[in-house]
This record gives structure tokens, sequence and C-alpha cells, in this order.
């Protein structure tokens, strides 16, 4: 039994969904410019350098979330997907998950974006299962604007996995390949983790480390599914 595992944003997708969700909002007049240009700027040039703090991020990416009940999201997120997501999700990335399918491998998403971004985007790639900052509800199911647990980010990835995979039961070593498909340095502590790393769309920190150690390197830039 094989487990592929894949990061979304620049992997799986040509474009960062973190990044599209407040232009979305822009758009529909929930926030402004000054929001928008803050996390494509500030939070995002922190990720890209390695170094965005998780805390402060999301206390400020999930505040939006809190004005909206969980069935107005979810129109929104169709809206979302259908013009910012899905002209986007590479034809590529959908022809490895459909093999890996094929192949009966264990699949799993796993991403340092809110589970209620990446979700249903996930599901379109028929990916069930599914690692994201976990967001707490209140009584009426409706979004705090608080994460729980540990965030799915950098060293939080490993944690958030054998989390997953205790829950089954499961460890790495009950499978004989473990895939990792991603794009950024920031999930080498993982791609170190598994046995079959793979770098797509790689930043240049996570080039030379593929290089380094002979990694397959993927470009699936070019095409977008249909």
């Amino acid at each position: 039994m094989n487990l592929a595992i894949f990061d979304l944003d620049n992997t799986l997708i040509n474009c960062d969904s973190d990044s599209e969700w407040p232009k979305y909002l822009m758009k529909k007049g929930v926030v402004d410019q000054a929001f928008v240009d803050k996390k494509n700027t500030k939070y995002y040039q922190d990720y890209l350098n390695g170094c965005l703090d998780i805390d402060d991020f999301l206390a400020f990416q999930l505040a939006p979330l809190t004005r909206f009940s969980r069935a107005e999201l979810d129109t929104m997120h169709a809206e979302f997907m259908q013009e910012f997501i899905a002209p986007h999700m590479s034809a590529q990335a959908q022809a490895c998950v459909s093999k890996h399918a094929a192949a009966g491998d264990e699949l799993l998403l796993i991403s340092a974006t809110n589970e209620f971004i990446i979700t249903p985007i996930a599901h379109a790639f028929g990916i069930r299962n599914v690692i994201g900052i976990a967001l707490e509800t209140d009584a009426a199911g409706n979004y705090t604007g608080n994460y729980t647990g540990t965030p799915s980010f950098k060293e939080g990835k490993i944690t958030r996995l054998r989390e997953w995979l205790a829950e089954r039961n499961l460890c790495l070593a009950h499978f004989d390949k473990v895939y990792f498909y991603s794009d950024s340095h920031n999930d080498l502590p993982l791609l170190r983790q598994v046995n079959t790393p793979v770098a797509v769309n790689p930043d240049e920190i996570l080039l030379a480390e593929a290089r380094q150690y002979g990694w397959p390197v993927h470009d699936w830039t070019d095409a977008a599914a249909s």
C-alpha cells in the first residue's frame, strides 16, 4: 500500500488559494484593497521567505469568516471556486492524482491553508482526506475566527500527519512508498520524512535540495484542467 500526499497551493493548483480568497472577498465588498495588499505583500512575502508568524497571520486571515454563517460561506466558496480556482487547476496535477487513485494508493492533501478554503478544492481533485488549518466553530457551527490544534505549517505538517495516521492505527512505515508533492521550501521538513519526495514547480531553495538529493522535479504550470 502506498500513500500519496499532495500540497495544494502552487502544486495542484497554479495559484495560492490563500491569496485568491481575499481577492474574492474584495470583489464581494467584504474587505478593502488594504486587506488584500497586506495579505499578498507582507504575509505572502513572509511565507516565501520562511519567516511567517502563523498566529499573527491566522488572526488576520480568519476574521472575515466570522461575518457569515456556514451556509452563506458555502455559497460564497462555490462562486470562489468557479472564478478564482477552477481556471488554475492543473491538468497535469489531476492526471497525477488520478494515476495514484487508479493504482489504489491512499490520497491525502495537506496544506498550510485553512480547511474551509482547501476542502472543496481537494474534493474537486478526488481527494477525500484533507489536513489543513483546523478552524474553531461555535455551537451553531459557525467559525469563531480561531484555529484549533497544531497549524499544518512547516514542522506542523509532520505533527498533523502523524495524528492523522495514528487515528487510523497507522504510521509511515506501514506504507511501501510515501509520496509528497510540494512546491515550497517550507515543506522541506515533511519532504525529508517521506521516502518518495517530489518537487513540483519548486522555489529556488527546494529546487536546489531536489537536485542535491536526486528528487524528481515536475513542472505542472503549462496546462489547466478543462
